[in-house]
């Protein structure tokens, strides 16, 4: 490892963890600073997962409150969750280098298309959850005989099936490839639950965090981590975490997601045209 590649992952490592902490996508940040190394793809895809978990365990740190109340979610969809990160892993490890080499491109793509639209999500989201509670409360003012408008509080429901294998798809796919396991979690929460926004990101936070600790245990066992770059990226993304939360006061999120789907996309045609 040269001075060159070491600064380059580094710089790699700090803008992922603030565009992680900021809006999501980090992975299509570091994933390309490890290629452009010349580490093969199936390398840096896993190298990339074992340096950025330090990221995920920042933010769902910064989400104690908003987890409060969540504990039978979390007992309910955490074990689906780190099931498809197990399952994710292995079939990462078992897919010849060259069949990912050419699978990336594709994967990239998916990723930014999953970034592009969680603006959108978030709002859709947000209405659902608003338009539930406003039933829920008109409800209770109809059987109460008081004035609609007093909250009720978040309708929490049991956790269903459908649930269980969204979020088991979700971890699959975040174990296999980083990119965007967060807005597909956040997907699946926000549509097959009702609650408010941001406990349902700190609920897609922690299990974001269980996905990826799962798959960097399975990767650990291998010797397909380059261990020195990992060492950096571990580092300077949680330092980069600390920063963006910082700069996430000043710089709208939906700048920076753009920007980081148009490199997404750019990487993506350079990978195709090779």
């Amino acid at each position: 490892m040269g001075p060159a590649d070491a600064a380059l992952v580094a710089g790699g490592g700090l803008l992922a963890g603030a565009v992680n902490a900021i809006a999501g996508g980090g992975t299509l940040i570091a994933f390309p600073a490890l290629l452009a190394t010349g580490m093969p793809a199936l390398t840096a895809n896993i190298t990339s997962s074992v340096g950025l978990v330090t990221g995920y365990a920042g933010g769902a740190l910064g989400y104690r409150r908003e987890l409060r109340g969540q504990t039978g979610r979390l007992k309910a969809l955490a074990p689906p969750a780190m099931l498809g990160g197990l399952v994710g892993a292995i079939v990462l490890l078992l897919t010849p280098s060259d069949g990912f080499k050419s699978a990336v491109p594709f994967l990239v793509l998916a990723a930014c298309l999953l970034l592009a639209v969680q603006s959108r999500l978030a709002a859709m989201v947000a209405r659902r959850r608003a338009a539930t509670v406003a039933a829920a409360t008109a409800a209770t003012a109809t059987q109460s005989g008081t004035e609609p408008g007093t909250e009720p509080g978040p309708p929490q429901g049991a956790i269903t099936w459908p649930t269980r294998i969204g979020v088991f798809v979700a971890g699959a796919y975040g174990s296999y490839f980083g990119a965007g396991l967060g807005v597909l979690l956040l997907g699946v929460l926000g549509i097959l639950l009702v609650d408010e926004l941001q406990r349902t990101n700190a609920l897609k936070t922690l299990l974001s965090f269980g996905v990826n600790s799962i798959g960097v245990v399975v990767f650990l066992v291998t010797a397909q981590v380059s261990w020195a770059f990992a060492g950096i990226l571990v580092v300077t993304s949680a330092c980069g975490g600390v920063l963006g939360a910082r700069v996430a006061r000043l710089l709208p999120a939906n700048v920076l997601r753009t920007a980081v789907v148009v490199l997404g996309v750019v990487v993506a045609v350079v990978l195709l045209v090779r």
